[in-house]
């Protein structure tokens, strides 16, 4: 008899759980399931000129210059919300070369949404004040964007961004 009372009372604290859930998703306006680090360049071209010409391109998303070193990301979940609200969770956001390599190099990070197209995207960024990378990358954001971004939010583009300096991108969201 204990066991089915027990039974109940679980069942009654994880229905307003689930139910809490469907909501957010039946509010959300974009979600993210995953992450990729960034790689700072995206092209090089050598000349076939003598002496060769070496030219870099820099990996830049919506106008945004990368960071200056590779980083990785192990995990990255995000839900924004019509009105703005972004919930992220990433995980093992960390330098992936140089002597800092492994680690999170203690900074801070925001969140920006790209809604529309690239030649045209309006951009929704979370306070710039940021928050720390813990020492294992991880990181929470619960914050609203700032302004609003537009419903819907066409082709969607989410970076993890220095909140410092030249607020380089770090690491993207994977679109669900």
């Amino acid at each position: 008899m204990k066991f089915m009372s027990g039974l109940g009372l679980l069942l009654f604290v994880l229905a307003p759980l689930s139910t809490l859930a469907d909501g957010m998703r039946e509010n959300s306006l974009v979600t993210f399931k995953g992450g990729i680090g960034v790689i700072p360049v995206s092209n090089v071209v050598v000349s076939t000129t003598m002496p060769p010409v070496t030219t870099v391109t820099a990996n830049i998303v919506r106008g945004i210059s990368p960071a200056g070193q590779i980083w990785v990301i192990a995990g990255l979940d995000v839900v924004v919300s019509t009105d703005g609200h972004i919930r992220a969770h990433g995980r093992g956001l960390l330098l992936g070369g140089g002597n800092g390599i492994g680690t999170s190099a203690g900074l801070n990070v925001f969140a920006t949404l790209f809604c529309g197209p690239a030649a045209s995207a309006s951009a929704s960024s979370s306070t710039q004040t940021g928050v720390t990378l813990e020492a294992n990358g991880d990181f929470t954001i619960d914050d609203v964007l700032s302004p609003a971004p537009p419903n819907p939010c066409d082709t969607p583009v989410l970076l993890i961004r220095n909140a410092t300096g030249t607020h380089a991108w770090f690491a993207a969201g994977i679109p669900e």
